[in-house]
């Protein structure tokens, strides 16, 4: 089955561009040029994966992003900017962005980031097919459902981004071992680009925010100083 790839974009050039090598990854685009509208078609169904401009007319794309993640059902969105301060990633990402893209970007990378979304994807609904109840995760204080991809905090739901929840996920499942930034890139988002670890730091900030009593001094989540992370043993 074709999937079908909304891609809201107000630069013609660099829609049309985007348009081109989601058709040449065998995928189906849909372009609009404006939130609003892109928001709209979102909401008649049938897309996969969108790809969202940060800046847009109408409605900007944080604001459809936050109405995206509102909805039922998850549709991965990797986000378009023009804007490299770190303040705007991490609206992005914890808004609901599954990635980031700031221009100008590769064509190479594009594909790249498209592939691994679908990838994570296709992973999420395998594992979701085979596991029970009994993969659920308790360690002090901190509970993790798989199948329903909610955690808990002496028993109070604490909202995590689909990147955040795969990311501590991936940490509980191997507890005590130690895992590069560039081995999280490749586990938890599918590809592995040098330079692009900050990625992995703002997460684990993030994420750290939310679980940690004390973010500062992380009971979960531990910093192994000069080679990445660990989840508690």
């Amino acid at each position: 089955m074709t999937r079908n790839v909304l891609i809201v974009e107000d630069n013609p050039g660099i829609g049309e561009l985007v348009s081109i090598h989601v058709a040449e990854l065998g995928m189906n685009p849909v372009l609009c040029e404006r939130g609003d509208t892109g928001l709209g078609r979102f909401r008649e169904g049938g897309i996969d994966l969108v790809i969202l401009d940060l800046m847009l007319p109408g409605i900007d794309g944080l604001s459809v992003c936050r109405e995206i993640r509102s909805g039922p059902g998850y549709v991965p969105i990797l986000m378009l900017t023009a804007k490299s301060t770190e303040l705007d990633r991490v609206l992005g990402l914890e808004i609901g962005a599954d990635d980031y893209l700031t221009k100008p970007f590769s064509v190479a990378e594009l594909s790249a980031r498209v592939k691994a979304l679908f990838r994570r994807v296709d992973a999420m609904a395998s594992a979701a097919s085979v596991e029970t109840c009994d993969n659920e995760l308790t360690t002090d204080g901190l509970r993790i459902d798989p199948i329903r991809r909610r955690v808990f905090i002496r028993e109070q739901a604490v909202e995590l981004t689909a990147r955040e929840f795969d990311l501590l996920w991936h940490f509980a499942s191997h507890p005590g071992r130690v895992f590069s930034r560039v081995q999280l890139l490749d586990s938890v988002w599918g590809y592995s680009h040098e330079g692009y670890e900050h990625t992995v730091n703002t997460h684990i900030n993030r994420l750290r925010g939310k679980i940690e009593t004390d973010p500062t001094h992380p009971e979960f989540i531990q910093t192994v100083w000069g080679v990445g992370y660990r989840f508690r043993e």
